[in-house]
């Protein structure tokens, strides 16, 4: 039963390491980005690639979008807000 238990073990680190897996929980789903609430630090979802945010929520900067969950983007972005015209301000 060890040796099983082992072995179970080594095929799922396996299947981490070979399917490219950083370990990081993406924001957003394959297809769809992220976008800011208006006026929030803590507002985000995700839209439909192809389509525009929905209503009260904004793109984020090119270069400045967050992929995963607490990367640079996302702790940068947990301290300021974006009002609707794209102005960024920091949270005092």
């Amino acid at each position: 039963m060890r040796t099983f238990s082992r072995l179970l073990s080594v095929l799922a680190l396996s299947t981490v390491v070979l399917s490219g897996c950083s370990g990081q929980e993406k924001i957003c789903r394959d297809g769809e980005y992220p976008v800011k609430a208006v006026d929030s630090t803590t507002g985000r979802a995700c839209a439909p690639n192809g389509e525009e945010p929905p209503a009260g929520y904004v793109r984020y900067p090119d270069g400045k979008v967050p992929k995963h969950i607490g990367d640079e983007w996302d702790t940068y972005w947990s301290t300021r807000s974006i009002d609707k015209n794209g102005t960024v301000t920091e949270a005092g």
